[in-house]
């Protein structure tokens, strides 16, 4: 994969840190382009699979009555739930890609160590590896509003800003994650407590399949810390229309705190790991 990165070293060139987080994104996307089939399952299968386990299976039988009104804003729960799969698709797809991956390519493939005697930075090979991860859930997000929208579960041009929120949320679970996993030096079961104990107890109680609100008041704090949960407000208001300016402004700030954290811890990890 450090190929085309080399021909960089051999010319004598300095790279400009786009340039060089960029190298590292076509390296990577070179790859992807040999191996994409094994992401399927993952990244639109599986949230496709819920679509139509919930959205259709279950919709019907919770029909169109007051209370389910009252829960789903009054749209069908197909339409309800779309949304906030596209964001539970980017987080399950950025939980692996920031994981794994990350620590394969530090321990076994020790990729980045080749990418490392090039004149690419670590700094610049962490945000050439998040902006792949992001690249990775934007190309998994729209296939799966592809598919939605011959299910009739997308209404409207919301999809396009849902899509932006639902990626935004997958990096702000992704960017702290990568620096998670760059400071291990073995998985040892942390990656799989991490999927176990984390990644899915937010898509079930993170206002998924239902309002947040129907949790017991004491549980509610818990789900409002979750970036999937500020995730899907926005993703579903900007599908439902229904945003509102301040709740939305809190989710977006939220997400994105998460997200400058993650990317700078990011960085040193991977300067540290590398330079150390």
């Amino acid at each position: 994969m450090t190929g085309g990165l080399m021909t960089a070293q051999s010319r004598g060139r300095v790279l400009t840190g786009w340039e060089a987080s960029l190298r590292v994104v076509e390296a990577l996307w070179t790859w992807y382009r040999r191996s994409w089939r094994a992401t399927v399952v993952s990244s639109l299968l599986q949230p496709l699979l819920l679509l139509v386990a919930f959205g259709v299976g279950l919709g019907r039988l919770i029909g169109t009555s007051t209370r389910a009104a009252q829960a789903t804003g009054g749209v069908p729960y197909l339409v309800y739930l779309a949304p906030a799969l596209l964001a539970v698709g980017a987080v399950q797809t950025a939980a692996f890609e920031s994981s794994y991956p990350i620590l394969s390519a530090f321990k076994w493939r020790r990729t980045y160590e080749g990418i490392a005697t090039t004149p690419i930075t670590p700094g610049q090979l962490a945000d050439g590896q998040l902006i792949w991860i992001a690249l990775r859930l934007t190309l998994s997000g729209a296939a799966y509003l592809v598919v939605t929208t011959l299910f009739g579960a997308v209404r409207g041009p919301g999809v396009l800003p849902a899509l932006v929120f639902a990626v935004l949320c997958g990096m702000a679970f992704g960017a702290p994650l990568v620096a998670f996993s760059a400071s291990r030096e073995r998985e040892g079961g942390a990656f799989s407590a991490v999927f176990r104990f984390v990644v899915l107890p937010m898509t079930l109680f993170s206002g998924t399949f239902f309002p947040v609100s129907r949790l017991p008041r004491a549980v509610q704090p818990v789900a409002w810390i979750s970036p999937l949960w500020h995730g899907t407000e926005l993703a579903r208001g900007a599908a439902l229309g229904t945003l509102r300016l301040w709740p939305s402004a809190g989710h977006l700030a939220y997400l994105l705190v998460l997200l400058v954290v993650g990317v700078r811890l990011s960085r040193r990890r991977f300067r540290v790991r590398l330079t150390g």
